[in-house]
């Protein structure tokens, strides 16, 4: 009982059209018979009787369906199948139910001589083919729906466990990197290196933080990144520059996005006191990350790793691109700014 319950509850709205047009054409019926229009035109109990009956013809479908073999998304022939096997139990349900009727109240003769019989007969068949499509339309709406659902938490799940496996990539990235600083410091002057450990510790405990975030607001990767090239000067002092100029601070981006285009732009432009690589971050719709061109004499191998891991994760997340573009004197990397905050 608390399960036809809960599927009446389920599937109320379908049921409500269902009562409605029984009602409908119950009027239809009434006034194309008496051509007359009155207050017994319109009374219910017609509909109600019609309601009930598909209702029956619904029951026989659903079981039909739940033992009948197919896919998620049924195919026709599956659909026929229980369409026209619906049709045939129906039509001895009714049949069975008017006998039982009629032998409660002694009206075998009237009910079931061959004019009657004929017209009930016809008037089953069509009423099973009426209602019956509606609910072959309303149940693939749903299985149809149901499936398109499924699709879409696996493709998330899949997008989700590839972004996780592009941080897990750039996480030990970003460690090696300033550990190989951190030991030239050590070597150079014992005391930068200990204030470098000390703000290195501060910028990694927040990469921890936000390792399992997908988006982080625009604020924070902005304080990152100045932090991030607090720890550059250590090494390189005034031989790179960075510039921000900002226009808007709403929105969100991928935790380390601006601190790992700061870091390409050092890592493949020689920078000294007197010609300095000045990197600018201008941020207004999008971020733009760019940089004058002072490329290394001995470059060392480079894959293009990190970039395409950025484009990578901003693809899977909002479906926007990062822009790359270079010429004589400048590379710049346009990001997508992110509306909406989704970490779920």
């Amino acid at each position: 009982m608390k399960n036809a319950l809960s599927a009446v509850r389920r599937h109320q709205y379908f049921l409500w059209f269902i009562f409605l047009f029984a009602y409908v054409q119950s009027v239809q019926v009434r006034f194309m018979t008496n051509h007359d229009i009155n207050a017994l035109t319109f009374t219910p109990e017609a509909a109600v009787v019609q309601w009930g009956n598909a209702c029956i013809l619904f029951a026989i479908m659903r079981y039909l369906s739940s033992k009948w073999p197919t896919s998620s998304v049924p195919e026709f022939k599956h659909l026929l199948g229980i369409f026209t096997s619906s049709i045939g139990l129906y039509f001895v349900a009714m049949q069975a139910l008017g006998l039982l009727i009629a032998g409660l109240f002694g009206t075998f003769e009237r009910n079931f001589n061959a004019n009657t019989l004929m017209h009930s007969s016809f008037g089953y068949f069509l009423n099973a083919l009426i209602y019956g499509s509606f609910y072959l339309s309303y149940a693939y709406y749903r299985r149809n729906k149901q499936h398109q659902e499924q699709l879409k938490n696996y493709d998330r799940a899949l997008a989700e466990s590839k972004i996780m496996q592009l941080k897990n990539q750039i996480n030990p990235h970003f460690l090696f990197n300033n550990l190989n600083v951190l030991d030239q410091l050590i070597e150079e002057d014992k005391t930068q290196a200990s204030d470098f450990l000390n703000n290195f510790a501060e910028l990694y405990r927040f990469v921890l933080q936000v390792s399992d975030q997908k988006l982080i607001a625009l604020s924070q990767e902005i304080t990152f990144a100045r932090h991030y090239f607090n720890l550059i000067r250590y090494k390189f002092g005034d031989a790179y520059q960075l510039e921000f100029d900002i226009n808007n601070s709403e929105g969100y981006i991928v935790p380390m996005t601006i601190q790992l285009l700061i870091e390409n732009a050092i890592k493949h432009n020689m920078g000294s006191a007197e010609q300095p690589v000045v990197i600018r971050v201008k941020i207004d719709r999008n971020v733009l990350v760019f940089n004058n061109l002072q490329p290394k004499l001995n470059p060392a191998f480079t894959s293009g790793k990190a970039l395409n891991n950025l484009k990578d994760q901003y693809h899977l997340l909002s479906r926007q691109q990062i822009v790359i573009r270079r010429d004589a004197s400048v590379f710049a990397v346009e990001i997508p700014l992110i509306n909406t905050l989704n970490n779920d």
